[in-house]
């Protein structure tokens, strides 16, 4: 057994196959009436008289939405709550893969029967050290840490189908090239699966669908999806050539190819999510009944997932849950997510049933576990984190400009979003002196600004490796006109058609203002009296030009309306626009303070 701190060595390609780690500290009960005492089984194949025992646990360790964060998350990024037994919350720290490294390890240690699994979203809107290197560090982490299998997330299209194939694949990037000159970049250890994203010409998946992890007479079966609307939330080129299927549909169809092949035992890996009713990790989300706790598209679609699913590990909405939902039979089955950027794994034990070769599911428990900064470093992580930091340093160093304090990405409105609103607006007046406004959608704010040294730099001092955490994505600031009414419209669109259960609000740059009244529904929330741009109100007949990144001027995030400007003019990058607004208007001795996130005005 190798040490807490060094990785397993398991080998590329293995047969062997581990299931998904999935993170956080909060214990879930069994399911309903325990086993027969005997039933437990976790130290190998054998009972106390030398016979094989009829069940098995197996180790489920699962994580999801890391996002190339190697190094430990600042702000509150790298924190959870921690509810405590007076009914109090403890923030705790956490994050990390030197720690998350050596938590799996440990985890693992005495349970020879363990598979670590993912929810997708490993890589995209990644850290510089990551990002920079189209997200090879990230690989070559995961392969250190011993995942087995995930499914891909909607950012693994960030960059298309074909970086999609080359991260697992392996080879060199085809316009950076190799960045390690010693080696070439081999790819994946561990199959991506992709059962509903299928290839638009031949109608079939794009990578495996599924995958079987099997040691000696227990193997259970791993399908993988992503959520169907990802291409409401990737960029056009990302998604192009490409067709995105029902989730339970897809689930369903490979469920039943792998019981025809013999597998009874079946984990789903979703990268859909749950919104819980707390925000703590270790929040008991059955204690009002089984599904109580959590609502949002997981629950319609693990209602509807065949019962011959025996788990479902999740992610995409960023929470924390292990909840258990009913399947179509009235079957409880449990749920999981942990978080995002490597905070929590989900540890979770599934009894084998060798008789069956189905999970027992009523001793089906689990658990998310916080991945605390307390432990030892894995010295392997250490050394991967420090070599592409080396390759990193030249330019994630610069400074690009000063702040007199934490800019935060919290709340409706949030001063990072504001902030880089202006900074688009300032560029698209460069392109363009008639640029009226700038609109910023929120899911593309990956970040705040800490001020707070996170290096050598100083305290106040922005780096472009901070502003790359901020905005990965590598948009374009685009222009284009719209009339007032089409500019009214895209304000209500913030809250209805595509938004309407969950709205996302436009961030504002200074001089647009209106208010947001959340005791109305639907479009009537924004209240379109109260619509004024530097003071005066919105002529419906007038032309605007705003100013938005690539995603958004396509339609994205269900901005329809937005998709459908004039007179379009494309510009650079979205950090470069940042970083030179940063530069042009902040200094060691004058720095920028923080948007007053008063723009919008919200009635509750």
């Amino acid at each position: 057994m190798p040490t807490p701190t060094q990785p397993r060595h398991r080998g590329r390609r293995r047969t062997h196959t581990f299931l998904a780690t999935a993170a956080g500290l909060a214990t879930v009960a069994a399911l309903a009436a325990a086993l027969p005492a005997q039933a437990h089984n976790d130290q190998g194949d054998q009972d106390g008289h030398g016979r094989q025992g009829r069940y098995q646990d197996v180790q489920l360790l699962s994580f999801n939405d890391l996002h190339g964060n190697l190094e430990p998350p600042s702000g509150s990024s790298g924190r959870v709550n921690e509810l405590q037994s007076d009914g109090t919350t403890k923030t705790v720290d956490a994050g990390g893969v030197e720690y998350l490294a050596t938590h799996l390890r440990q985890a693992r240690a005495g349970h020879p029967y363990s598979i670590t699994a993912a929810g997708g979203d490993m890589v995209g809107a990644s850290p510089l050290i990551s990002g920079l290197f189209h997200d090879e560090p990230t690989i070559e982490a995961l392969n250190g840490l011993d995942l087995d299998v995930t499914s891909v997330g909607n950012h693994e299209f960030d960059e298309g189908a074909k970086e999609l194939a080359r991260l697992q694949n392996g080879g060199c990037h085809p316009t950076d090239g190799c960045y390690d000159k010693k080696k070439k970049f081999t790819g994946a250890d561990f199959p991506y699966l992709a059962a509903n994203v299928l290839n638009d010409k031949t109608d079939k998946p794009i990578l495996k669908p599924y995958w079987v992890w099997k040691k000696k007479d227990v193997k259970i079966g791993f399908i993988g999806v992503t959520l169907e609307n990802t291409p409401g939330i990737v960029s056009a080129e990302g998604v192009k050539g490409l067709k995105f299927k029902d989730e339970v549909e897809t689930i369903n169809k490979y469920a039943k190819e792998l019981q025809r092949q013999g597998v009874q035992s079946i984990v789903a890996l979703v990268h859909e999510g749950g919104f819980p009713a707390s925000s703590n990790y270790n929040y008991d989300c059955d204690s009002s009944g089984a599904g109580a706790g959590i609502s949002g598209p997981i629950v319609d679609i693990a209602k509807n997932v065949t019962p011959a699913v025996d788990a479902l590990v999740t992610g995409h909405t960023h929470n924390a849950y292990v909840c258990t939902i009913n399947d179509p039979a009235g079957k409880p089955r449990m749920v999981t997510s942990a978080a995002s950027f490597g905070r929590l794994y989900t540890d979770t034990t599934l009894t084998y049933d060798r008789v069956t070769g189905d999970i027992a599911r009523t001793a089906v428990k689990s658990a998310n576990r916080v991945v605390t900064r307390t432990v030892p470093k894995a010295a392997d992580m250490t050394q991967l984190i420090s070599k592409w930091n080396a390759l990193a340093a030249p330019i994630g160093n610069r400074a690009i400009g000063y702040i007199s304090g934490d800019v935060a990405n919290t709340g409706t409105e949030s001063p990072m979003g504001d902030l880089i609103a202006d900074a688009q607006l300032a560029y698209g007046r460069e392109l363009d002196p008639k640029t009226s406004l700038a609109l910023m959608n929120p899911g593309g704010v990956r970040a705040g600004l800490t001020y707070a040294a996170s290096g050598a730099e100083g305290d106040g001092v922005v780096t472009y490796a901070e502003g790359f955490t901020v905005q990965p994505f590598a948009n374009t600031v685009n222009l284009q006109d719209l009339t007032g009414t089409q500019l009214i419209q895209v304000l209500k669109e913030q809250v209805s058609g595509a938004n309407a259960a969950a709205p996302k609000i436009l961030q504002p740059s200074a001089g647009l203002t209106y208010t947001l009244d959340l005791t109305k529904s639907g479009a009537d929330r924004v209240v379109t009296d109260s619509i004024r741009l530097n003071g005066a109100a919105i002529d419906p007949a007038a032309t605007y030009r705003v100013a938005s990144n690539s995603f958004l001027a396509g339609g994205g995030d269900g901005f329809t309306t937005l998709g459908q400007g004039t007179n379009p003019l494309v510009g650079a990058d979205d950090l470069t626009a940042l970083a030179d607004y940063l530069t042009a208007n902040s200094s060691a001795g004058s720095p920028i303070a923080p948007p007053a996130a008063d723009r919008i005005t919200i009635v509750r």
